[in-house]
């Protein structure tokens, strides 16, 4: 009797397993499973996109995606990389702490913000000197303008919806 209920358990198991097969082989179609809309196993050749070519201080800042957003750096940066800590070709231009609060005339370097030489962990509200921290590494949140499209639509507008 024991035998006979393996049996049955062993064939209702295997008969489970081959619906719940062929209803998911039939029920998603491969190309509509991802955002893509391709089959989930292609390896898609992404488009290529070239980073702005300007010298620094010679384009158009874009407007920020969202309200807080880090700005896009205006200018090429392949000249500039890798930046680590011991190499860091933007402070040259970006470290100008007088310039906070003031107004910048056309072409003028945007001064890094006093955020980035407050060490929120140790010592929230006290500005150094030097960056703090990981703050060095500024391609980390900023990212250089390119002529690649918007990935998903926006409709942030310096606060306001468009």
């Amino acid at each position: 009797m024991r035998h006979v209920s393996v049996v049955i358990r062993t064939f209702v198991g295997i008969a489970l397993m081959a619906a719940a097969s062929s209803f998911a082989a039939s029920a998603i179609p491969e190309n509509s499973m991802g955002l893509s809309k391709t089959s989930v196993f292609a390896t898609p050749t992404p488009k290529v996109y070239q980073e702005n070519p300007e010298q620094p201080g010679s384009s158009k800042l874009l407007p920020r995606a969202y309200l807080g957003a880090p700005p896009q750096i205006s200018h090429s940066i392949s000249d500039f990389l890798p930046i680590t800590p011991q190499s860091n070709m933007c402070i040259a231009c970006h470290n100008q702490p007088s310039q906070w609060g003031q107004k910048l005339e056309k072409g003028m370097a945007t001064p890094i913000p006093p955020s980035h030489y407050t060490d929120l962990r140790n010592a929230p509200g006290k500005v150094t000197e030097n960056l703090v921290g990981a703050r060095y590494n500024c391609n980390q949140c900023h990212v250089p303008q390119t002529n690649a499209p918007a990935l998903v639509g926006n409709t942030f507008s310096g606060g306001r919806v468009r």
